[in-house]
C-alpha cells in the first residue's frame, strides 16, 4: 500500500491510495497472476523492449483483460538495453516501441469486454517507456511538461549520466500518473466486473452491494494469495480483497467452498512480509489476516450471516472459479529421507499446495512416495526447494503426466461386489465438448447446488432436465451420473461410490495416468440391506471392475500434453531452431521476420520440452528468447503409443503388457 500526492494538483490535500499486486510473468507463476488479477481492478502490463511480445505476454493480457476485466496500461521496460547494448538509433528505437504498442493494442482489442473501448496510446499517456534497472521513465505528458525530447535520453546515455535521468525522469511518476488517469477506482470497476466474476443474484441485497463496492453492505470477499513466511516457521498469512461490506478485526468468517467458520486473530494490510494492523478494512481494499489457512481462491462472508437451514447454506453463491492458463503436466516423486516423516511431509506439501492450487499431489500407496505435479519443471523445482526446507526429501527425475481418454460409448457391464451381495450396471462414454468446457471453466463443479448445475447444463449444453439433476460427482473433467429410478439405499453407499470413482480416475487402467473427459452412468444397482455387506471394499470392487471393463470397450488411448512454443531468435539462426523443434516431434506454425530477429512459433509435446532450452541456447549462442504455454492434450501417435504405455507401466511397477479384461472378469455378474 502506498500514498501518492499528485504533483499536478498541489492544492489537493487528499492523496491517492494504491494497493499493488506484483506478480512474476513467467509461465511457472501464471496461477499467481490469475489470483492477483481477481483482487485487482486494473493492470500495468510490462513488456521487455528487447524481447517484445512473447507467448506469456499474450497469456497475461488475455487473463487480465479478457478473463478478469482488469483495464490495462502499458510500461515498456529495458529501453536502456536498446540504447546501450543494441546501439539502436533513436529512429529505430522509436519504431520498436511503436511496434510493441501496436501489437499490445491489437491483443487488448481482441479480448476486451464487449462494449468497452479499452486501448493504450502513448499520445494519451496510457503508455510509459523507461528502465526499471536505471530508475527512469516518462509518458508523453511528462516530456511536454519538462520540455524534453526522447533524444535527450540518448544524449545522457552517451554522456554516461544515468543519475540525471533518475533524478529528472523518476520512474514512479509516469507509472502512478497512468494509474490515476486511466485505471478505475473500485466503485466504477465493480459495476462491470461483478456481473462477470460473480454468479449470484445481482438484484439481491448482496448483489447490489457488490456492484457498488458498498462498505455498508454484507461482508463478502475472496482469499487471493497465501504467504508462507520462512522467517516465521512458515505460518500462513492470507491475503485477499473485500468486495462488499467492512471486514472488522473481531469478525469470524465462513468459507463458502470449505464450509467452515474461522476466527481472525490479526487483520491489516501487508507491509513487505508482515501485517500492518488495521482494525477494519472497507470494501474495495486488499487485506491480510492471520489465524488459519485455506486454499487460495476461497470465497468468504461473515460467519454470523450464514443461514441456519442447511439447504439454504448450500445455496450461498461463490465467486466464479479462477480460470488458469495451464495444467499440471510435469511430475516428480518425493519422499522423506526419514520414513518417519511421511505424515509430516503430507502436511507440509498440503500447505504449499493451498498456496498454489495450480500444482497437485497424491500419495502412491504402493511405493509410499508423494507424486508432485506442476505446470513445468521450474514450478516443481521451486516447490521442492521450499518443501525441503521443512522436511528433508529425496526427489525423483521430472516425469510427464499423460491423460487417459475414451473415444466411443461402451456397452453396459454388470458387476458384483467381492462378497456377491451388491451389483452395479454401468457404461461409459466420452463427455460432449460443451460439458467438458463448462467443467474446465469452473461453471460446473461438485460443490454446486444441483438445481443451479442442472440449469447451466440444460441451457448451455443441451442436457435433459431430469438427467442434469442426477449428477452424483464432478471430478477433474469427468462426470458420474445416476441413471436409475427408485434406487433403494443409495445414500448409504453414495460417498463410497464417489471415492471409488475418484480413485479410479486418478490412476486409470492404461498406465495409471489420470482419466479425462469420461462420463460414467450407472443404470441399475442392487444394495444389500445389511450395512455389514455394503462397506467400501465391496462398493469399490464392483465399481472399479465395471468402470475398467467399460473403458476397455470404449477405445481408450493415451493423450500427451502439448505446449505452444514461441522463440525469438537472431536472423540466420531460425533454421537451426526449426530443426530442433521438428526433431522433437514439434510442428512449426509461423516463421515471422521481426527486424533483427525472427519469431518461430509452433507446438511441441511437453515430453520433449525437458532439455530443449539448452539445445536452443547452444544453437543460437544464447541469444534466443524462449517461451511456452499449455495448449491442450493430443493423442500419442499410434507408432509410439504402445511403447510409451509399456514404459510408464514398467516405471510404475505394473505388468509390462497392455491391459485386458482378465483382471476384472471375476467381478462380472452372471444371472443364474
Amino acid at each position: 500500500m502506498l500514498a501518492f500526492q499528485d504533483p499536478r494538483h498541489p492544492d489537493d490535500d487528499e492523496p491517492y491510495i494504491f494497493q499493488l499486486n506484483d506478480t512474476p510473468g513467467h509461465i511457472s507463476f501464471t496461477g499467481e497472476v490469475s489470483r492477483a488479477l481477481r483482487g485487482s481492478d486494473g493492470a500495468i502490463i510490462l513488456v521487455d523492449a528487447l524481447e517484445g511480445i512473447m507467448t506469456q505476454t499474450e497469456t497475461n493480457i488475455r487473463l487480465a483483460v479478457g478473463e478478469e476485466f482488469c483495464k490495462p496500461v502499458l510500461f515498456i521496460n529495458k529501453v536502456d538495453r536498446l540504447i546501450s547494448e543494441l546501439k539502436l538509433s533513436p529512429k529505430d528505437t522509436f519504431e520498436k516501441i511503436d511496434k510493441i504498442t501496436r501489437e499490445v493494442n491489437e491483443l487488448i482489442k481482441k479480448v476486451r469486454p464487449e462494449g468497452s473501448d479499452w486501448s493504450i496510446d502513448f499520445a494519451k499517456n496510457s503508455v510509459a517507456v523507461g528502465s526499471a534497472k536505471h530508475g527512469w521513465g516518462f509518458t508523453y505528458e511528462i516530456l511536454l511538461e519538462k520540455k524534453l525530447k526522447p533524444q535527450d535520453v540518448f544524449a545522457k546515455y552517451n554522456e554516461g549520466d544515468i543519475m540525471w535521468l533518475r533524478e529528472n525522469l523518476p520512474l514512479d511518476e509516469p507509472i502512478l500518473r497512468m494509474v490515476v488517469d486511466h485505471l478505475p477506482n473500485p466503485i466504477d470497476a465493480a459495476k462491470y466486473r461483478i456481473p462477470h466474476i460473480w454468479g449470484g443474484d445481482l438484484n439481491s441485497e448482496l448483489g447490489q452491494a457488490l456492484q457498488k463496492s458498498d462498505p455498508k453492505g454484507p461482508l463478502y470477499g475472496m482469499i487471493t494469495k497465501i504467504f508462507l513466511d520462512p522467517k516465521k516457521n512458515y505460518q500462513a498469512t492470507l491475503i485477499g480483497r473485500v468486495f462488499s461490506g467492512t471486514f472488522d478485526q473481531t469478525d469470524s468468517i465462513y468459507l463458502v467452498n470449505s464450509k467452515t467458520s474461522n476466527r481472525v486473530k490479526r487483520l491489516g494490510v501487508m507491509e513487505i512480509t508482515d501485517i500492518l494492523d488495521i482494525s477494519s478494512i472497507p470494501a474495495g481494499n486488499l487485506f491480510a489476516l492471520y489465524g488459519f489457512i485455506c486454499p487460495s481462491g476461497e470465497t468468504f462472508l461473515a460467519a454470523d450471516k450464514v443461514p441456519k437451514d442447511k439447504d439454504e447454506a448450500e445455496k450461498i453463491p461463490s465467486f466464479e472459479k479462477i480460470n488458469y492458463a495451464c495444467r499440471a503436466v510435469v511430475s516428480r516423486s518425493i519422499k522423506p529421507k526419514d520414513p518417519h516423516d511421511l505424515a509430516k511431509l503430507g502436511e507440509v506439501v498440503g500447505k504449499w499446495l493451498q498456496a498454489d492450487p495450480t500444482a497437485e499431489f497424491r500419495l502412491n500407496k504402493e511405493s509410499m512416495e508423494y507424486i508432485l505435479s506442476g505446470i513445468d519443471p521450474l514450478q516443481i523445482e521451486i516447490l521442492t526447494k521450499r518443501i525441503n526446507n521443512q522436511v528433508k526429501i529425496e526427489i525423483g527425475e521430472p516425469i510427464i503426466v499423460y491423460r487417459e481418454k475414451i473415444n466411443k460409448k461402451s456397452k453396459e457391464y454388470h458387476t458384483k461386489s467381492s462378497n456377491s451381495h451388491n451389483r452395479l450396471l454401468l457404461y461409459v462414454e466420452p463427455l460432449d465438448k460443451k460439458t467438458e468446457e463448462l467443467i474446465d471453466l469452473g461453471k460446473i463443479t461438485d460443490l454446486q447446488n444441483e438445481k443451479e448445475r442442472a440449469q447451466i447444463l440444460r441451457e448451455e449444453a443441451g442436457w435433459d432436465a431430469k438427467e442434469a439433476r442426477r449428477i452424483v460427482d464432478v471430478y477433474k473433467g469427468n462426470l458420474l451420473v445416476n441413471g436409475t429410478s427408485g434406487l433403494q439405499r443409495f445414500d448409504r453407499v453414495k460417498n463410497d461410490l464417489v471415492s471409488s470413482f475418484r480413485n479410479w480416475l486418478e490412476e486409470c487402467i492404461i498406465a495409471k495416468e489420470p482419466a479425462m473427459g469420461i462420463r460414467a452412468t450407472f443404470t441399475d444397482m442392487v444394495i444389500h440391506e445389511d450395512p455389514r455387506h455394503t462397506q467400501f471394499a465391496q462398493t469399490a470392487s464392483m465399481a472399479y471392475s465395471a468402470l475398467s471393463l467399460a473403458m476397455l470397450e470404449a477405445d481408450p488411448h493415451l493423450y500427451e500434453p502439448i505446449q505452444r512454443i514461441d522463440i525469438k531468435t537472431p536472423q540466420g539462426t531460425e533454421g537451426g531452431v526449426s530443426s530442433i523443434i521438428n526433431k522433437h516431434r514439434g510442428r512449426i506454425h509461423n516463421v515471422i521476420p521481426e527486424g533483427e530477429y525472427v519469431r518461430v512459433q509452433g507446438q511441441i509435446p511437453a515430453a520433449e520440452i525437458i532439455g530443449i532450452a539448452d539445445e536452443i541456447r547452444s544453437s543460437t549462442q544464447g541469444r534466443a528468447f524462449f517461451g511456452y504455454e499449455f495448449l491442450g492434450f493430443e493423442k500419442v501417435p499410434g507408432s509410439l503409443e504402445e511403447d510409451v504405455i509399456l514404459e510408464i507401466r514398467k516405471r510404475k511397477g505394473m505388468p509390462e503388457s497392455m491391459p485386458n479384461t482378465k483382471s476384472w472378469e471375476r467381478f462380472i455378474y452372471k444371472r443364474t
